[in-house]
């Protein structure tokens, strides 16, 4: 038995650690009346926003998130916002890039806002992706739209010298998301895997990566999406001896910690569990020395 399947009834979040020095030196959120810059579909169930939000977009880091109000002025509902990760941002422009998934009627309501509209936006909030000091490599993982968790730290390193490696996965090649955000910001070792053709089963993935990646592995990983491919990350960070940090989902009511809705589960002594929106969404799913 791998590790993979001896770990495999034990859900991710239940084994994760806030990051140290977590909410030290983050950006105070705001509240923004956001106008909408765009508003398309965007392949089956996903929808694309823009947002003319500059006050947010230029304080946000990668792998923080907003607080979406679906309900227009005058509206009595949906009285609670969704949290929606960022997916792009341009701080000259002033603007959010958002991508969706359409479930409910919530993002039914997001999704029916039309250029020029205004929306309440709340952000930027959480703690997001670190990348260490001595990072010359990154691995980022994706599946569906978790992907967009993700690519906000590809944004962050473009024109640096830290190399990103991305993993897009989805269920057909029109379920991968975040493959034009990654070309746009100069990730040329992407890797769209699907379920249509095998190549995104963790087996796969497991073999691509080595032989890839064994030679020169990544001090970090960074993963969200999906559990198995999470348990996957953690099985490389221990064999390249690489730091590996998850980015939970969770249904939120406020996303600033207040309510005390989205904890992890995972409890340390009396003390309350980890709340996602707080104390995440990013978490350590892997200790090591590459954080310092």
């Amino acid at each position: 038995m791998n590790t993979l399947d001896a770990e495999a009834g034990i859900p991710v979040r239940d084994s994760v650690t806030p990051l140290s020095g977590s909410g030290t030196d983050l950006p105070a959120p705001t509240w923004h009346r956001a106008r909408v810059l765009a508003s398309t579909p965007h392949g089956p169930g996903y929808h694309f926003l823009r947002l003319e939000a500059p006050s947010i977009a230029q304080r946000c880091q990668a792998g923080q998130f907003v607080m979406l109000t679906a309900a227009r002025d005058g509206d009595t509902g949906p009285v609670l916002p969704r949290p929606m990760a960022v997916y792009g941002r341009n701080p000259q422009a002033g603007t959010l890039d958002i991508l969706l998934g359409v479930v409910g009627d919530g993002t039914r309501r997001l999704a029916s806002f039309r250029p020029g509209e205004r929306m309440l936006v709340v952000g930027p909030l959480g703690q997001g992706f670190r990348i260490a000091r001595r990072t010359t490599r990154v691995l980022l993982v994706g599946r569906g739209i978790g992907t967009c968790s993700l690519t906000t730290v590809a944004q962050e390193c473009a024109g640096t010298e830290v190399e990103i490696v991305a993993v897009a996965s989805g269920r057909s090649p029109d379920r991968v998301v975040g493959a034009d955000v990654y070309r746009a910001a100069g990730v040329t070792r992407l890797h769209e895997v699907t379920d249509d053709t095998g190549s995104s089963s963790v087996t796969q993935l497991r073999d691509m990566l080595t032989a890839d990646l064994d030679q020169a592995p990544p001090q970090q990983i960074m993963t969200c999406g999906s559990e198995r491919l999470a348990r996957l990350c953690e099985e490389l960070g221990r064999r390249w001896a690489a730091d590996v940090q998850v980015s939970l989902e969770a249904h939120m009511a406020c996303g600033l910690g207040y309510c005390h809705g989205c904890a992890t589960g995972t409890r340390s002594g009396p003390e309350e569990s980890p709340l996602i929106c707080a104390d995440g969404p990013v978490f350590r799913l892997t200790r090591s020395d590459t954080e310092r």
